[in-house]
């Protein structure tokens, strides 16, 4: 349920929430907080959430005589999380992340709340909101512009595709909480890796992209190889439990051809990929087929 916007909601000004994951249409949807308390869950409540990690009566938001916005849990079976802690009650902040099962949302409260909601949405458009990384589209944007400034003073470019092994049994074994929870780690992992002019992204699913600017051949493979390993030594945390995953990496370049055009350059890394995976995982391939 949307409530009706514009109210005031105390001394804090008026009050939401916006959807940021997981995409779909209705990613970004703002539902405004204007009465003093509402319940949260998956049916029959004020604001629904219509996912299976999501329980009936899941929690509930009221604001107290200071105007200050409160969340509490209500015993939900997969939780409720403020910045990715978990809580049974907690009072909200402007620009808190608050995760119920698998959805995740931004509070968002005072006068200014409009712009801070359309700044929300752009960066919404540029970045995936699972592992904070920047989004396919943004990806394709940057990619095409680095590629086509390469051919025009000749620069090295290297891309590198990659994505985890037997993600899909982490899934079905483990659920679909701890993929998403193993996708936000790694991103976490990955974005401090890049330099500033560089680009990291996640294309798609489980699947990422490195665009490495002004770097042959030789140092794209090495930024591959210290990624697997990084990856490969990293003890993913759910719940008690710690367990480790791996990634295969294809590695494309252009360097000094000219006519090379986006989706080819792809299509390279991602064939590449498509060789590390068949010829055992956890390996970096180049896209001519050899594996590092």
């Amino acid at each position: 349920m949307q409530a009706p916007p514009g109210r005031p909601s105390g001394p804090q000004g008026i009050a939401c929430i916006v959807l940021l994951h997981p995409p779909g249409p209705d990613i970004g949807r703002r539902s405004e907080l204007s009465r003093e308390r509402y319940t949260v869950g998956r049916e029959d409540a004020d604001i629904t959430v219509p996912r299976d990690s999501v329980s009936r009566r899941h929690a509930e938001l009221w604001r107290d005589g200071s105007g200050t916005w409160i969340v509490r849990d209500l015993g939900s079976t997969n939780g409720t999380f403020i910045n990715e802690s978990r809580i049974e009650k907690q009072p909200l902040r402007e620009g808190d992340q608050v995760r119920f099962g698998d959805a995740i949302y931004k509070f968002l409260s005072g006068q200014n709340i409009e712009t801070r909601y359309h700044e929300e949405i752009y960066r919404l458009t540029i970045h995936d909101a699972l592992t904070g990384l920047h989004n396919k589209r943004y990806f394709l944007d940057f990619l095409e512009r680095e590629l086509s400034a390469a051919h025009r003073h000749g620069h090295a470019l290297s891309l590198v595709m990659f994505d985890i092994d037997h993600f899909k049994p982490i899934n079905d074994t483990r659920g679909h909480l701890c993929g998403d929870e193993v996708l936000k780690q790694l991103g976490k992992r990955l974005g401090p890796r890049m330099r500033r002019e560089d680009l990291i992204a996640r294309y798609g699913g489980e699947e990422f992209a490195a665009v490495l600017t002004s770097t042959p051949l030789h140092g794209g493979l090495s930024f591959a190889e210290s990624l697997r390993a990084m990856v490969a030594d990293y003890a993913f945390q759910f719940g008690p439990d710690q367990f480790h995953v791996t990634v295969s990496l294809g590695v494309a370049c252009v360097d000094g051809e000219s006519d090379l055009r986006l989706q080819e350059f792809i299509r390279r890394a991602d064939t590449a990929l498509y060789e590390a995976k068949r010829t055992g995982r956890n390996r970096v391939c180049t896209a001519a087929g050899a594996q590092q």
